[in-house]
């Protein structure tokens, strides 16, 4: 009944959009909860890991920095994770240290050098706040920088401070992530849609002792959002990385991500990647697509030049969550081709969490038969999530 009222409101409201639906109240995410945000801030040495997302939909989409600058906040420095302060850069780029025009505070690299900040990057600090959009995805690189931010944070003895933000992939799907497994796409034991927000992440970070190097836990606040609960959909303001363009592409990101590990493309390189699947071979389909070099959406894509055939999905009434049923489908098409893991069963193996998974598509097993394999393991996570909630659950 929930997947039903989410497609029902993403049929009528396809683009982005702060707002929850059916709702008098809008939703008001952490860092627009400015005067409780300034003040656990006041006279304090602030380090901000930031992005694009780090907006105040409600407040003329306000950037936190330039917020927190106007009300005498001392900045002194901000952190940016993967593509970028701007969120322009193509995925795996790396980004060097800069600076930001319009205040010049200066810019530290958490996808560079060091994708953990150093003891001497934190010592002229106070706290650190976070506060970047997630899509609810394990693969999702930002949650891996939060991760290795509050590890530095306990070690160094720091506060931590997490603006809240809802979750627009607010499901419990796929294999939970093992331990020979750990990877910067998958940090923490998680399934593949882990069902939390970044707050309640954080918690159970905390409270279930992942953060190594050190015994203690972060010094933890969470700034919680207000007007929202799971299972509220939630569109997003601006897009959280260059490649999800709009509300389609973060619906179908969880299922389609794991093409990047197959020859087949996932539309990078046009207007609308994650929404359509291809390869250049008419076999695969009628609807046809041409990755090109995209400043601001990838700049190098797969199979760049080429005609690519297979599916459109820009309209595909998908109701969310993680489905196997394309990745099955190709792969059927492919003639159960070992090639179609594309010599990167590694990279599939990581984004996965397990090895098992593709092991179950080359054995043949249906979505249902796989997805009866994570039964065990997803309600084992589920009552470990309920200690961390901070919202009423669906």
């Amino acid at each position: 009944m929930k997947q039903l009222f989410i497609f029902l409101i993403f049929c009528l409201f396809p683009f982005f959009s702060a707002e929850a639906g059916g709702k008098d109240e809008p939703v008001r995410v952490g860092a627009e909860r400015i005067d409780v945000v300034t003040g656990l801030l006041e006279d304090k040495a602030v380090g901000l890991v930031v992005n694009q997302t780090s907006i105040l939909e409600n407040a003329g989409k306000q950037h936190i920095l330039d917020v927190l600058v106007e009300r005498g906040i001392h900045v002194k420095k901000i952190f940016a994770p993967e593509h970028g302060f701007r969120g322009t850069e193509d995925a795996g780029a790396e980004i060097a240290d800069s600076k930001d025009l319009r205040t010049g505070i200066p810019i530290i690299s958490l996808y560079g050098k060091n994708k953990k900040p150093t003891a001497e990057q934190l010592a002229d600090l106070d706290v650190v706040v976070f506060d970047i959009q997630d899509v609810g995805t394990r693969f999702f690189t930002y949650i891996s920088t939060m991760h290795l931010v509050m590890e530095a944070c306990a070690e160094s003895g720091k506060e931590f401070v997490v603006l809240d933000r809802p979750n627009p992939n607010d499901f419990v799907d796929g294999p939970v992530r093992k331990p020979k497994f750990k990877s910067f796409v998958g940090m923490d034991a998680l399934p593949v849609l882990h069902g939390l927000t970044i707050g309640e992440l954080a918690r159970m970070i905390n409270g279930e002792g992942w953060l190594l190097g050190t015994p203690d836990t972060c010094r933890l606040q969470v700034v919680e959002v207000e007007n929202w609960k799971h299972g509220d959909p939630y569109w997003l303001p601006v897009k959280p990385s260059p490649n999800l363009p709009n509300d389609q592409a973060v619906r179908l990101y969880p299922s389609l991500c794991f093409f990047e590990a197959t020859p087949f493309s996932v539309g990078r390189g046009t207007y609308f990647p994650f929404q359509v699947i291809g390869y250049p071979d008419e076999k695969y389909g009628e609807y046809s697509f041409t990755p090109e070099s995209l400043p601001g959406f990838d700049t190098a894509p797969l199979h760049e030049g080429r005609t690519c055939y297979g599916v459109n999905l820009q309209e595909y009434p998908y109701e969310g969550g993680l489905t196997l049923r394309f990745l099955l489908d190709f792969y059927a098409k492919c003639g159960s081709n070992p090639q179609f893991f594309f010599k990167r069963a590694q990279w599939f193996d990581l984004l996965a969490g397990t090895d098992e998974l593709r092991r179950q598509i080359s054995e043949g097993m249906t979505e249902e038969e796989i997805k009866e394999s994570w039964e065990e393991e997803l309600e084992g996570y589920k009552e470990m999530r309920e200690r961390y909630l901070l919202y009423e659950d669906y």
